[in-house]
């Protein structure tokens, strides 16, 4: 484990952090990210892009990447969550009425939710862009990011 995530783990011993990794090429997720930041002051919520080197670790710890995906994974503790599963823990760490609205979607079977999800996910590309390269959204909050800022 990198010195970096050791100390950000260190400064949350209760483990209440929760994980995101997101797809660094996609304008969508980007918009996610700075979404959630807004949205989360106390810092709960923190990233890193899935084609990063602390991804593969912390994936690679928790059985590797589930077959498909390829825009948010979240690791909340010991579990790992994908496509609207994922996006719905996030929801609920959030201030405002994401908790709320998180536990009513979350009344929508699985299987429903996750079929919206993947046409958004297909899709995004086409919609939002994408980005030549892997880079951090721009945003203040460089401490939430576990590969920490962008290089030059």
């Amino acid at each position: 484990m990198s010195e970096t995530i050791q100390q950000r783990a260190d400064a949350d011993p209760a483990g209440e952090r929760t994980v995101v990794l997101f797809d660094g090429v996609c304008n969508l997720c980007h918009a996610w990210v700075r979404f959630v930041i807004a949205r989360d002051p106390a810092g709960r919520v923190v990233f890193a892009p899935l084609q990063s080197d602390t991804a593969r670790r912390l994936l690679t710890a928790h059985g590797g990447l589930p077959a498909g995906t390829d825009s948010i994974v979240v690791l909340d503790g010991e579990s790992l969550r994908v496509r609207s599963s994922a996006a719905l823990a996030v929801a609920a760490r959030l201030k405002g009425p994401w908790p709320f609205l998180a536990r009513v979607a979350g009344l929508v079977p699985r299987t429903l939710r996750d079929a919206v999800y993947d046409q958004v996910a297909r899709g995004r590309y086409r919609w939002f862009g994408r980005r030549d390269t892997c880079a951090l959204p721009e945003t203040d909050a460089t401490d939430r990011f576990l590969d920490g800022p962008p290089s030059p």
